[in-house]
């Protein structure tokens, strides 16, 4: 369901092995969800049970699994096989295995459900900062994930909402060494090495403040 999920695909790999299942993603991987239920289509596959799977904390919500389900079932052409949604999100294989096998845990996609536009999504938002998260490999590695999760959440608790923030999730940002990496814009702030307690600081002193902190800021080079 999220970028977290995804930094833990082998895992996810093995325990779908284990269940005779496949893998794909809401977001941010591959295969995606729309090319891994073409495939299992284009199979011959008649009945597919899908089970959301949330290894982190922030993952969006589990409409959007009937939501981008739904959406790939109306606009699929020729054998539609029947999909079955399960009705929670699991967290472990065993519990999404659970989910699959009772039938009261699933619904079926009948082609009702919202679209994926909104009148709520049609404007860039009104955000005075964006904030980008490097989630590409290196600062993966180094721990972007807890990165993301103390900026969303120091976020939160400052009472920073739509209006102020748009945090975005990024692939890299290129000063690799420095990961994991920050940056925000229209600032053209960059931090670098931005573990879980310096984005703390970031969200108080620049998000919420207006301060950028200079100890974490990376000097930034132009030719202009």
């Amino acid at each position: 369901m999220s970028a977290t999920d995804v930094d833990r695909r082998d895992e996810l790999v093995g325990w779908a092995r284990d269940h005779d299942a496949s893998v794909a993603f809401l977001q941010m991987g591959d295969p995606s969800l729309s090319q891994e239920l073409t495939r299992l289509a284009d199979a011959g596959t008649q009945t597919i049970t899908l089970t959301g799977i949330s290894l982190g904390p922030l993952a969006p919500g589990h409409s959007w699994l009937r939501r981008i389900a739904a959406h790939w079932w109306r606009e699929r052409t020729g054998c539609r096989p029947e999909i079955q949604v399960a009705t929670r999100l699991a967290t472990t294989p065993d519990e999404a295995a659970a989910l699959v096998d009772n039938p009261a845990e699933t619904r079926p996609i009948t082609g009702t459900e919202p679209g994926l536009t909104s009148p709520a999504w049609e404007q860039v938002p009104s955000h005075v900062r964006q904030v980008l998260i490097c989630r590409g490999p290196r600062c993966t590695a180094k721990g972007s994930d807890e990165t993301a999760r103390a900026v969303i959440l120091g976020a939160m608790e400052a009472g920073l909402g739509d209006d102020d923030l748009l945090i975005t999730h990024t692939g890299c940002q290129f000063p690799c060494n420095q990961a994991p990496v920050l940056s925000v814009q229209p600032d053209d702030v960059w931090y670098g090495k931005v573990e879980a307690a310096a984005a703390r600081v970031i969200v108080r002193d620049h998000l919420a403040g207006g301060r950028p902190v200079e100890a974490h800021r990376l000097p930034r080079f132009t030719d202009r």
